[in-house]
């Protein structure tokens, strides 16, 4: 498929006082986020994308799927599958206004049949309260009240038929309370802010997320710097994160912006990925 190649000026619009300040923000997050690591870095580590690969790999994530976004989320798979992308699909049993997904059967028909094409369903979360802190769900929360939201959003998962070991918590904010919980209840990964956590296995990949909605901004600024950042890793290799909320879906500027990080990373020879934790190989071998 033939695409347009994007390029960033698209998505800043702003004075050129504006703009002067987007490229000193956009400076120091490529200073602070885009710098490549060494071809040796990564060789402990035992995640398959911890080795350095000459082309990147690309996750994409959709958060906030439910009753109300869920077109807009079907929108964009459709437009990630033309493109050869999975998704990860990152789900919580209930969001706010009283959603909840065991009462939502439509929605739940739709992500089982996009794991049964190859998309990761990630746990996000049990119902994204906030604390009185007006912290994230799981920012604060000690060892036994994070297991009893684990423990209790399992259960709904499983009885959706949607049960993960893969958790990614909202706003990916998770105290070590919540990590030090999440091997209990059986879960396997831990998708944070800035790495990707080997329960198992206790280690880490320092990757950090680079998104739209959802704990991140969208102003347009924000757009054009991810678009730059997507090219800039997927030029370098390694893994590059992208994650957007449905709801930012239904926007022009942010969807837009989203397609053409993806495209860019694709132009420069990524290839899709998802999250995904694979069992040790003498267990898969009995």
């Amino acid at each position: 498929m033939n695409r347009r190649v994007p390029h960033p000026d698209t998505y800043l619009h702003e004075s050129t006082t504006c703009r002067h300040n987007a490229e000193a923000d956009f400076a120091r997050i490529c200073a602070a986020v885009f710098v490549a690591p060494s071809p040796g870095q990564h060789a402990e580590y035992i995640w398959p994308w911890h080795r350095w690969f000459m082309n990147a790999e690309l996750v994409v994530s959709v958060s906030g799927i439910r009753d109300t976004t869920r077109n807009a989320a079907i929108e964009f798979a459709a437009e990630m599958d033309r493109r050869g992308v999975p998704l990860s699909l990152l789900v919580a049993p209930r969001l706010k206004g009283k959603y909840r997904l065991v009462e939502d059967p439509a929605t739940q028909a739709w992500l089982r049949g996009r794991r049964a094409r190859g998309d990761a369903i990630v746990l996000h979360g049990y119902d994204q309260a906030a604390t009185k802190s007006r912290r994230a769900e799981f920012a604060t929360l000690p060892r036994h009240e994070a297991r009893l939201r684990l423990t209790a959003a399992d259960r709904v998962m499983e009885r959706v038929e949607l049960r993960t070991r893969l958790f990614a918590a909202p706003r990916w904010d998770a105290s070590a309370g919540a990590i030090e919980a999440l091997p209990e209840v059986g879960f396997r990964v831990a998708l944070g802010l800035t790495s990707i956590l080997d329960l198992e296995h206790n280690v880490a990949q320092k990757v950090r997320v680079y998104g739209i909605g959802e704990g991140f901004r969208a102003e347009p600024w924000w757009c054009r710097a991810l678009v730059m950042g997507a090219a800039r890793t997927a030029r370098r290799g390694g893994l590059l994160r992208l994650a957007v909320s449905a709801a930012q879906l239904e926007r022009s500027g942010p969807r837009q912006a989203m397609l053409d990080a993806v495209d860019l990373a694709l132009f420069h020879g990524a290839t899709g990925a998802v999250y995904r934790w694979e069992p040790p190989a003498i267990a898969r071998a009995a």
